[in-house]
């Protein structure tokens, strides 16, 4: 099952969203003011959510 691991200190959160809105899988979401990760099940590894992110505060693990 792949992990999706969100480093806060570098997400702009809401400022930013761009991963969120991107996910197909619907695996990220907004949350209040930050980034959550909502169905940690879903994700595809895909990659898409980690091209948008212009922190780098994404990462996948398998």
């Amino acid at each position: 099952m792949p992990n999706v691991i969100i480093d806060y200190e570098k997400c702009e959160g809401t400022e930013c969203g761009e991963c969120a809105e991107v996910c197909s899988m619907e695996v990220l979401a907004i949350d209040g003011d930050k980034i959550t990760v909502k169905n940690q099940d879903g994700c595809s590894l895909c990659e898409i959510c980690t091209d948008v992110c212009p922190n780098e505060a994404i990462k996948l693990v398998d």
